[in-house]
C-alpha cells in the first residue's frame, strides 16, 4: 500500500512510484514515475520535482516488480455473468458491475464487442457502450473505448457461433450499415471498430466510408483470399479479427489473410488479434503469427460472459447453450468453440511462456499496439508523460516446468489505486 507523506501540508493528488522496473518501449527501465489523481495523467517527473519543487502525497515502493500500462482488450463479448448483447432491463447496472470486476484482471480499457445481432439489439444496447469519457470516476472500473461490432456483415460459411438468421449483405451500400447499426451510432463515435468480410456483397465499397468516420475496419469471419485482403487494405482495412479463427486457412499457393502480414511495406500490413487461451490456437501457431509481424500483434480474449463463472451450461442470446469446462467454451452438443473463458492476463502469461519474448514485447501486445491500432497513441498503452495514468504493478513467476506467469498485484486507474491483491478488503 502507498506510504503517506506528512498529513500537515495540502494534498496535491500526486503519487510517486519508486523501486520498480518500468515498461518503456522494448526495455525495462529502473526509474521513478509520478502520476496525478487530479488530472488522471502521468506527470513529467523532472519538471514537477526540480522546477516546481512538488512533494508527492504518497510514495509507492514497487519493490522490484514491473510497472506497466493498463491492459487493453479490443475483443470482449462479456464477462462475470454479463453479456453485452443482452437486452436486459438492468443493462446499465450489469455493465457497471462488469467494469468494476474486469479492472481487477488488469484490463483498464476495452472494446465491448457485439457478435452478429439484428438492428433491434444494436438500437437498444449500443448507446450504453460508447467511449466512457474522462469525467468518469476511477472507481467505475474498466473504461470503454467504444463498441466493436463483430458482424453481421460476415461470411455464412465462416460464421462460427454467429446466428445465421441475422447475417446480412450490403446490397445498398453504406445505407444498409446505417439501417443495421443506426445512423446515430455510426456518426457519434459510439462504434470504434467493425468486423466484416470484404467478399460479402457491398462491404468492400463501404470500407472508405467506415474509416472516414474514424471507425476501424477489421477483416474477420471471412473467406477472403490474399488478393481480396490486399484490396481491402488498400480501401482502408487496418485490422484482422482473431487471426486463423473463422477464416480461410493458410495454403502454400494461397496464403489468404495471413499472407498480408508478409508484405514488404509496414503500412500495408494490418494489425491482427490473436487468442492465446491454449484452445483457439496451437502455441506454435501463435509463435508463427507473432514472428510474422510482431509490431502488429495484439492479444485478445474473445471472452464471453462465462469468464469468472463456474463450469456448467449457460444460455446465450440466440437460443444456443454453451458448455464451460475451464477455459474451454463450446456449443452444447458440438465441438464448436464458442468464444473464450480466459482472462487477458492468462493469455499474456501463455504467450510469454510459448514465445519466450521479452516482458516488454509481451506487454506491448496488450498496451501500446492496441492503443496505436485505435489511434490512441500517447494517451493509452504507455507510461510516457501526459498519458492516462492507467497502471499495473505486476509480479513474475516461473515454475520448474518453464511455465511463466504474470500476476496483477495492483491496478491504478487515472492515478488512483482501485485494486490491491494483497488487501482483499480494498478495492472495487
Amino acid at each position: 500500500m502507498p506510504m503517506a507523506v506528512s498529513p500537515e501540508r495540502p494534498r496535491t493528488g500526486i503519487t510517486k512510484f519508486t523501486g520498480g522496473r518500468l515498461v518503456k518501449g522494448n526495455q525495462l527501465v529502473e526509474q521513478d514515475l509520478w502520476v496525478s489523481s487530479v488530472t488522471g495523467k502521468i506527470l513529467r517527473s523532472q519538471e514537477i520535482f526540480y522546477e516546481h519543487h512538488v512533494v508527492p502525497d504518497d510514495v509507492v515502493d514497487v519493490k522490484g516488480r514491473i510497472l506497466a500500462p493498463g491492459f487493453i482488450d479490443v475483443q470482449l463479448n462479456g464477462a462475470f455473468g454479463f453479456d453485452f448483447s443482452t437486452d436486459a432491463a438492468d443493462y446499465q447496472k450489469g455493465l457497471e458491475r462488469l467494469n468494476r470486476q474486469l479492472v481487477r484482471t488488469g484490463v483498464t480499457s476495452y472494446l465491448p464487442t457485439l457478435p452478429s445481432q439484428g438492428p433491434e439489439v444494436y438500437c437498444k444496447v449500443l448507446r450504453y457502450l460508447g467511449p466512457s469519457g474522462v469525467s468518469r470516476s476511477p472507481f467505475d472500473g474498466s473504461e470503454s473505448l467504444g463498441a466493436h461490432c463483430e458482424g453481421p456483415f460476415i461470411s455464412p460459411s465462416k460464421k462460427g457461433i454467429h446466428d445465421l438468421q441475422v447475417l446480412q449483405e450490403a446490397i445498398n451500400g453504406f445505407s444498409d450499415l446505417e439501417v443495421c447499426y443506426g445512423i446515430e451510432n455510426l456518426s457519434s463515435g459510439i462504434i470504434s471498430m467493425i468486423t466484416g468480410a470484404p467478399e460479402v456483397a457491398g462491404i468492400k465499397s463501404c470500407i472508405p466510408e467506415i474509416t472516414r468516420r474514424g471507425i476501424r475496419f477489421a477483416m474477420g469471419h471471412t473467406e477472403v483470399t490474399y488478393e481480396q485482403a490486399t484490396e481491402a487494405i488498400e480501401q482502408g482495412a487496418t485490422m484482422v479479427t482473431h487471426l486463423f479463427n473463422a477464416m480461410r486457412p493458410l495454403h502454400h499457393r494461397d496464403p489468404g489473410i495471413f499472407g498480408v502480414l508478409g508484405k514488404a511495406k509496414g503500412k500495408e500490413r494490418p494489425y491482427y488479434g490473436v487468442i492465446a487461451d491454449g484452445i483457439h490456437l496451437h502455441p506454435t501457431t501463435v509463435k508463427i503469427a507473432w514472428n510474422a509481424h510482431p509490431d502488429s500483434f495484439i492479444l485478445v480474449t474473445d471472452a464471453m460472459k462465462t469468464v469468472g463463472l463456474p463450469d456448467g451450461v449457460y444460455d446465450w442470446t440466440n437460443g444456443d447453450r454453451w458448455v464451460k469446462k475451464g477455459a474451454l467454451l463450446t456449443r452444447e452438443g458440438s465441438d464448436t468453440i464458442a468464444g473464450s473463458s480466459a482472462t487477458l492476463i492468462e493469455c499474456v502469461s501463455n504467450f510469454w511462456t510459448w514465445s519466450h519474448a521479452s516482458i516488454p514485447e509481451v506487454i506491448r501486445a496488450v498496451t501500446a499496439t492496441p492503443a496505436e491500432m485505435l489511434g490512441l497513441r500517447g494517451r493509452k498503452g504507455t507510461l510516457d508523460a501526459d498519458a492516462d495514468a492507467d497502471l499495473l504493478v505486476l509480479d513474475t513467476q516461473e515454475d520448474a516446468s518453464g511455465k511463466r506467469t504474470l500476476k496483477v498485484e495492483q491496478v491504478w486507474k487515472f492515478g488512483v489505486l482501485v485494486h490491491d491483491a494483497s488487501n482483499e478488503e480494498f478495492g472495487l
